[in-house]
């Protein structure tokens, strides 16, 4: 769509000339994500400060029918940043203020356009924890946690983002300035608001301030490293480490491929693999007490022993352990670097993950791809990377979408979902109806049109 001289003249009367952007160079900055090699511009990138001038862009935009699409760090893998239908593009990078530190009530009042890892390592400091770590958390921004619902390493022990949004400050697609909850831990009171805004994906209001709680900082941590012979058999031995009363507070996997390139990409890291190995597990205890967490690695050690595995790598200093997980974040990065690929985020149960890394592997035999898998074991989060490699482009146009379906569809007969913390956004809509009825998905087209009837706020996402 164009937008007129008249819209862009009211938008500069809101938020000041010097953040309203209509070049080129812009706007196709602000058009993608890390979402393969997808670009849709906004027409007009609008960077307001507060949740005052979000009211008043919003109503403007309610009024002439013009699609916002609210844009954090650009970090996803969904398509959920991206102007598919142009309209606004509503960059919330000036919201970028840590509030309030609560050390009384363990809580952050923090504005969405903070990065996660800027946010973790301030309450860091005064003695807290804010467990949630995506990958891309030295440059996600949590308001964008916040949206697709993020998980990351430490979820297995931990929990996601929802699991620590406690109240919302959210512009409703009217103007309407609402909280949705209240700043305690626990809350009867009405429907959750709260709750359905995370991983709502910007679909049904702009979060302008959150309220997150917090933990008390562990003192002691023990990661180590360990080499399979067979890649399903870690896989195996991931619920058989939970089964033995182990809750780790991180339990990866990585496939032999995210090693090698991770290597090849990453400098300076000092992992040497033996050439049959398949597959690695990186699993990390945490707590307050050495002596307990030594207990646990042992019983970790007897369980995995049961498997054919090789030396088990123990990171004995601070430096080893950053190395270690350096080369696990780096994993997408590498992959990326190293062909053209589609990045699919399927979950299971745990238990289920042996059949599902078998069955992803048949359906790239049939399709004539390759996959590189990796991801958040313990809590049963497989990233299914599909390299196109030397696939023809018409192969890969026809028949990787075939084998995703298929794939999707696998996952949810092992009682699985499309996606674990990537939200479904524009590229995974239309699998939406392999894991919902008409009915699940006639109730969501229902809540999307009592918080946005006239369907301004990011439209073409989830809903196929």
């Amino acid at each position: 769509m164009q937008l007129t001289a008249e819209i862009i003249q009211k938008l500069e009367s809101m938020v000041g000339p010097s953040f309203i952007f209509t070049d080129n160079e812009t706007r196709n900055n602000y058009g993608h994500d890390e979402t393969e090699d997808l670009v849709f511009p906004p027409n007009v990138v609008v960077k307001p400060s507060n949740a005052l001038e979000i009211s008043e862009i919003l109503k403007l935009a309610n009024q002439f029918k013009i699609p916002v699409v609210p844009i954090g760090a650009r970090t996803g893998l969904s398509g959920g940043a991206l102007s598919v239908q142009g309209g606004i593009g509503l960059s919330m990078e000036r919201f970028n203020k840590i509030l309030v530190i609560d050390e009384q009530n363990l809580q952050v009042i923090t504005e969405p356009g903070v990065i996660t890892q800027v946010l973790r390592e301030a309450v860091a400091e005064k003695g807290l924890f804010y467990p949630v770590d995506p990958s891309s958390m030295g440059s996600c921004f949590i308001g964008g946690n916040v949206a697709e619902n993020s998980g990351g390493a430490r979820a297995v022990k931990y929990g996601v983002t929802k699991d620590y949004v406690l109240n919302l400050e959210v512009v409703l697609p009217t103007g309407d300035i609402i909280w949705t909850g209240a700043n305690t831990l626990k809350n009867s009171t009405g429907y959750n608001l709260t709750q359905l805004m995370v991983g709502s994906e910007g679909t049904l209001g702009i979060v302008t301030k959150i309220v997150l709680k917090l933990l008390p900082k562990n003192a002691y941590n023990l990661l180590m490293l360990v080499p399979f012979y067979k890649a399903h058999e870690a896989c195996e031995a991931v619920s058989a480490i939970f089964r033995a009363g182990i809750i780790p507070s991180a339990l990866e996997f990585m496939e032999r491929d995210a090693i090698d390139w991770t290597l090849q990409f990453v400098d300076g890291l000092n992992v040497t693999v033996n050439e049959d190995i398949q597959a690695h597990l990186l699993i990390e205890v945490d707590g307050n007490y050495p002596e307990i967490l030594m207990a646990e690695a042992e019983k970790i050690m007897t369980v995995v022993e049961q498997f054919q595995i090789d030396d088990i790598l123990f990171a004995d200093t601070e430096d080893e352990k950053n190395a270690l997980w350096k080369m696990r974040r780096s994993v997408a990065e590498a992959v990326k670097a190293n062909s053209i690929y589609k990045e699919e985020d399927t979950v299971v149960p745990r238990y289920e993950l042996p059949k599902l890394l078998s069955g992803i592997k048949t359906i790239g035999k049939k399709y004539g791809f390759q996959s590189v898998c990796y991801g958040h074991a313990g809590d049963g989060n497989l990233h299914v990377n599909i390299i196109k490699g030397t696939m023809s482009d018409e192969n890969w146009k026809t028949e990787v979408p075939k084998g995703i379906r298929e794939i999707f569809e696998l996952t949810v007969s092992l009682k699985g979902t499309l996606s674990g913390e990537h939200g479904i956004g524009y590229v995974q809509k239309d699998y939406m109806s392999i894991a919902f009825s008409k009915t699940h998905l006639e109730l969501m087209e229902r809540i999307k049109f009592v918080f946005d009837p006239n369907g301004i706020l990011n439209p073409g996402k989830i809903l196929p």
